[in-house]
């Protein structure tokens, strides 16, 4: 991605400003899981290689992972959203406090079971280690809608302070469009950037500041398959803008970077910053979303907005599991551009 000199100095001032900005983060709270073993011998029981456990870490995932970019960044970012009364829920409550990350809105639900993605890795002694399997743990069932708006409501104050709401849908029911549409009915006036992440969910929403969908998101929506078909892409871009009523809408497309679509203009082409050969995409969509969220609530141009997430998104997928950008890094990468 090329950067001109002017970009490039207005990026950074929009990096400057991210400190000064506290963001709603309204989602599903997930944790990561990562096992990390050492192959040992294969089994007597059945054809299969057995691990040594060496470590276990837990990192935010889904929308605890957006929250954790947000604070990285340096906004001050108050996640909303709900974690069971088990180990992953201390964990990741744990991890948010210290980090001086508010809780205070995160709801501690007995009985209900915090969404953990466990990865099991493995490779021999001072081998790289690869991903064998990953096991999900997902509640029974979606939250009650009582509790959803319980949560909802919490957050009603803090929006005539807040520069931006990032509502991380990833089908567990902390967050959907009629709570979005509630919240939009009681900011007061208050200019409060938007933005929308939903795995499941995308076409329920409607009239916000933004959405990022990856392409396989857009293509399950309109059932429609993109591949390389870049007028297809532009057409359904452009459907899902105008169906929605986006302001604006970017499109994450992996190692062939992004697309920005806006009323009344061209879509943008953002080619993949930095290298096309990832060494881990978990979680970038999460990066990609705050980053780009945030410097909408610093009032930078959507244009703008998404160069900044355009780098976040190729820095983090660089670096292995569920990770975050700092502010200083991606100062750091525009200015190298």
């Amino acid at each position: 991605m090329k950067i001109t000199a002017q970009d490039r100095a207005t990026l950074l001032s929009i990096i400057e400003r991210f400190p000064r900005r506290r963001v709603v983060m309204l989602g599903d709270l997930v944790a990561d899981e990562y096992v990390y073993g050492e192959i040992t011998r294969v089994s007597r029981e059945a054809p299969v290689l057995i691990l040594k456990q060496r470590e276990k870490q837990v990192t935010p995932g889904g929308g605890a992972n957006a929250a954790n970019n947000l604070a990285e960044l340096g906004a001050e970012v108050i996640p909303a959203g709900v974690v069971g009364d088990d180990e992953t829920g201390d964990l990741l409550l744990h991890y948010f406090q210290e980090k001086r990350v508010s809780t205070r809105h995160v709801v501690r639900l007995s009985g209900y079971l915090t969404p953990t993605k466990s990865r099991i890795l493995g490779g021999l002694s001072h081998w790289q280690r690869q991903q064998i399997v990953r096991i999900d743990r997902e509640p029974a069932q979606l939250l009650a809608r009582e509790v959803r708006r319980r949560i909802t409501r919490s957050v009603v104050p803090l929006l005539r302070t807040s520069s931006a709401l990032l509502v991380s849908d990833y089908g567990y029911g902390s967050a959907d469009a009629h709570e979005v549409e509630f919240l939009k009915g009681r900011r007061a006036g208050a200019p409060l950037a938007i933005t929308v992440d939903s795995r499941y969910g995308l076409l329920t929403y409607k009239n916000v500041t933004s959405a990022t969908p990856n392409e396989p998101e857009m293509e399950a929506a309109f059932g429609e398959t993109i591949g390389n078909d870049l007028e297809r892409l532009n057409s359904l871009g452009r459907k899902l803008l105008r169906r929605q009523a986006f302001q604006a809408l970017l499109v994450t497309r992996g190692r062939d970077g992004m697309v920005l679509f806006e009323p009344r203009r061209e879509a943008r082409h953002l080619p993949v910053f930095g290298s096309d050969q990832a060494v881990d995409v978990t979680g970038a969509g999460d990066t990609v979303i705050a980053a780009y969220t945030l410097a909408l609530g610093t009032g930078a141009s959507f244009l703008h907005a998404a160069m900044i997430a355009n780098c976040a998104g190729g820095l983090v997928v660089m670096k292995r599991g569920t990770a975050s950008v700092t502010a200083s890094e991606l100062a750091q990468a525009i200015r190298n551009v």
